[in-house]
């Protein structure tokens, strides 16, 4: 009684599945030896990739963007000032410090290291190396 019409009359859990948006089309059911492959129709692939919550394209993270430094590239009269009274007192004097402390340029910190240093005002720690300039305060005529 296939050819008859009374089999393509639906049947209630299809009609629900029809209402709730599931495709009642036949699934394609291929076999290969012992596993079965069911593939849905095209309507149903397509509903699930609508309905799925990422569908856009993942944007990349901008990172963390650093703050621009506005350091100096000259010493004004102000600035010599400071560095004269100010970094003779630290107890550690490397280019990055004098750098931070009064916002000078890297090359500006390490010229002004050494013109303290050839003032007396501070003194060189350790072994004298050109890419490790690490100077302390001048302390009581030890040099």
């Amino acid at each position: 009684h296939f050819g008859s019409r009374d089999s393509l009359v639906p049947v209630p859990h299809q009609q629900k599945a029809r209402e709730l948006g599931y495709s009642t089309s036949p699934c394609i059911v291929t076999t290969m030896g012992a596993n079965k492959v069911v593939q849905k129709s095209k309507e149903a692939k397509m509903k699930a990739a609508m309905a799925g919550g990422k569908s856009r394209k993942k944007k990349w993270s901008k990172g963390k963007v650093k703050e621009k430094l506005a350091n100096m590239v000259m010493f004004d009269k102000a600035t010599y000032d400071k560095m004269l009274k100010e970094i003779p007192k630290a107890k550690l004097i490397t280019p990055s410090v004098v750098s931070e402390r009064l916002k000078v340029n890297g090359s500006v910190a390490r010229v002004a290291i050494r013109h303290l240093e050839e003032k007396g005002l501070i003194a060189h720690v350790g072994e004298k190396h050109h890419a490790q300039m690490i100077y302390t305060r001048k302390i009581g005529g030890d040099e």
